[in-house]
């Protein structure tokens, strides 16, 4: 088990004005598992990811992270944590646009004391997997936003960390390079057995996962398990998932 969530809640505002937006959500992920998380807008799936990533915080809960609990870490812990066993990514790069593609990537390495020989093997793997080998010594403003965003990846990527967060990571792609992308996600997943936990609003996004969680109003709404269907078929489950649910927009 890499997370375990138990009795999640998030209240923001004070005791005259509260907003409640998660309310007693469990959730656990498997070693391996590649799980997204769906649902309406305002239903609180970015709040969700948030809190799990340790980004934010819960207001009551538990949230243990390969059995080490983050609700009780103070934030200098958290920090030590994300670097070595987290990874990010997001529907804005975040990348720096001083840095070389190659820079940018190797950016989690630098906190660690890994040697350089080291470093330019794990980065030659991930570049390669991601298919942005070829430009490596390229700038950021050099480069189209799907290979902005499989950078992006490759820097999340490139520590080995026990579970990835990816926000939205479709978002500003077009269909081609979201495709891309999520063909290169899926199949780190299978090669590296790696843990990936993606918000999205898009079921072309959502069956390429393992497991679709969909949540409405702070709360678990049902899942679907993938198991031996198709692509295809899991897509049009989640049409159905939504339909009941509502439609869901981009929160």
């Amino acid at each position: 088990m890499i997370l375990e969530a138990k009795n999640i809640y998030k209240t923001y505002g004070n005791k005259w004005n509260k907003q409640e937006v998660l309310k007693g959500i469990d959730l656990t992920i498997e070693q391996g598992e590649f799980t997204s998380i769906m649902g309406p807008s305002g239903s609180g799936k970015t709040t969700l990811l948030n809190v799990l990533s340790t980004i934010d915080k819960a207001s009551r809960g538990s949230i243990r992270i390969e059995g080490n609990e983050m609700t009780k870490m103070k934030d200098k812990e958290l920090s030590e944590f994300r670097k070595h066993h987290l990874g990010f990514v997001f529907q804005e790069y975040h990348l720096l646009d001083t840095l070389t593609v190659k820079e940018n990537i190797l950016l989690p390495l630098s906190v660690k004391k890994v040697s350089k020989q080291a470093a330019e093997k794990q980065f030659q793997a991930v570049a390669e997997e991601l298919g942005i080998y070829e430009i490596r010594n390229k700038y950021p403003n050099e480069i189209s936003g799907g290979q902005k965003q499989r950078t992006s990846a490759a820097r999340a990527f490139i520590h080995d960390p026990s579970l990835i967060f990816a926000d939205e990571p479709t978002g500003a792609l077009d269909s081609k390079s979201a495709s891309d992308l999520l063909n290169k996600l899926s199949g780190l997943n299978k090669k590296r057995n790696a843990t990936i936990l993606m918000v999205t609003h898009d079921p072309a996004a959502a069956s390429y996962c393992s497991r679709v969680v969909f949540i409405k109003d702070g709360k678990i709404y049902s899942q679907l398990n993938k198991g031996n269907e198709s692509r295809q078929e899991l897509y049009k489950a989640i049409l159905k998932t939504q339909a009941v649910l509502g439609g869901v927009q981009n929160e």
